[in-house]
């Protein structure tokens, strides 16, 4: 334990002193709003925050709504229209897929294992163009059924997965309406697996670009199905709807989506090399929804894609777990942490204002152990040539347990007297 040395004296102090630190619980978390001074350090990036008024303009993009996503950095680069509800149509099978690769993660399901094809999930296949073509009451390998929902986008696949997982349709649903919650969306409700017109079935392109980046994050060895040109399934071989798999080398997914209300939708990703920065590739997600045609969804999706990785510079700021800053902690076992984020970190800023970056640090003292490793327990506030660019919470980089109790008598009266 890291603990200060006292002598004779100091150690009657703290004694005589004990009824006051009893009293201090009441006092310590106001205490804790304290602000610290503010220190200057290199510059960070991390979460995404409003644009800022130096942020290009990007193309004009024929669609009812887009959003483009920095996932090496965190920034939104562009968007219109993304809070906007829009109708989720095939994109749905997003958080299908979140669930049965979690359920593959927990071993609840097995890649060799063979589902039952239901009535139900056949005659989902039935209704609309996008099926694999599964037959009622066969049995299929939960590998081809992934296959079957991402690169031939198959509703009967789909309902085949949701039902070897959740038992059911419906509860299935509930599970994929539960992991939006947990991811924070607000304006999302999913009523099906597979994204047929459902009242109430209801989505964002914000909240569908949050589903596709946690699902890439969480599950990158999913990419592998997203990047498939072609599948074929009982004798049935059926092209990837998306055109982008065919036209730029560096895409590799994600999902197409099709219904009449939703019109026609992409969610593309590209992951092109950035030499130094952040594991040397940069990874964009665009969401387009409501695009005339499967060539405009293409077309628009590549522009925005394009105008991304052609309009900013990337500048790497610290590597992964590296320290931003250390900060005095009170009443621990070790008397500073290091504050930082766990993964590799970069800023994306408009072309040629690289130099122009500026960032300070706050955190609210005094910092009281226990501190868990990951906990925020400060702020980096990113600026631009003088425009606000960017908030990003600082994480403490190795949990601090409690010192023992003569460490935080120690620490709780000088923290009375100061």
């Amino acid at each position: 334990m890291n603990t200060p040395r006292f002598d004779r004296r100091q150690c009657l102090s703290v004694l005589a002193a004990a009824p006051l630190v009893a009293s201090l619980s009441a006092w310590l978390p106001a205490a804790a709003q304290t602000p610290a001074p503010v220190a200057t350090v290199p510059a960070l990036s991390a979460a995404a925050v409003p644009v800022s008024p130096a942020m290009p303009q990007p193309p004009e993009i024929a669609a009812r709504a887009f959003i483009l996503q920095d996932l090496s950095s965190g920034q939104t680069l562009a968007a219109r229209q993304a809070d906007a509800p829009v109708e989720p149509a095939s994109l749905t099978k997003l958080m299908t897929a979140y669930i049965v690769f979690q359920a593959l993660q927990s071993g609840k399901l097995q890649l060799t294992q063979d589902l039952p094809v239901s009535e139900r999930a056949w005659r989902t296949g039935m209704t609309g163009a996008s099926r694999t073509f599964i037959k009622v009451n066969t049995r299929v390998n939960v590998d081809d059924l992934i296959k079957g929902m991402i690169a031939q986008s198959g509703n009967d696949a789909s309902v085949a997965l949701a039902e070897g997982v959740g038992g059911t349709v419906e509860g299935f649903v509930d599970m994929m309406n539960r992991q939006a919650q947990a991811f924070g969306l607000k304006n999302t409700t999913f009523k099906n697996p597979e994204g047929l017109t459902a009242p109430g079935h209801i989505s964002t392109a914000r909240e569908l670009s949050i589903i596709a980046a946690r699902l890439i994050t969480d599950f990158p060895n999913s990419l592998p199905y997203y990047s498939m040109k072609e599948f074929t399934y009982n004798g049935i071989k059926q092209n990837n709807r998306n055109l982008l798999l065919w036209r730029d080398p560096t895409v590799d997914g994600l999902k197409t989506g099709y219904t009449d209300a939703a019109g026609y939708c992409l969610i593309a990703t590209a992951k092109r090399p950035v030499p130094g920065v952040g594991g040397g590739v940069r990874r964009l997600l665009s969401v387009v929804v409501g695009t005339a045609s499967p060539e405009a969804r293409a077309n628009e999706s590549q522009k925005l894609l394009n105008w991304g990785y052609g309009a900013f510079d990337v500048v790497k700021l610290f590597d992964a777990g590296q320290a931003v800053t250390t900060a005095p902690v009170w009443k621990g076992a070790s008397n500073t942490v290091k504050l930082g984020r766990p993964q590799p970190l970069v800023v994306v800023v408009p072309r040629g204002q690289a130099g122009g970056v500026k960032t300070t640090v706050t955190r609210t003292d005094p910092l009281l152990a226990p501190l868990t490793k990951g906990q925020s327990v400060g702020t980096l506030k990113i600026t631009v040539a003088g425009q606000p660019w960017q908030d990003v919470p600082l994480q403490a980089l190795d949990a601090v347990p409690s010192a023992g109790w003569f460490g935080r008598a120690w620490d709780a009266l000088r923290l009375a007297i100061q």
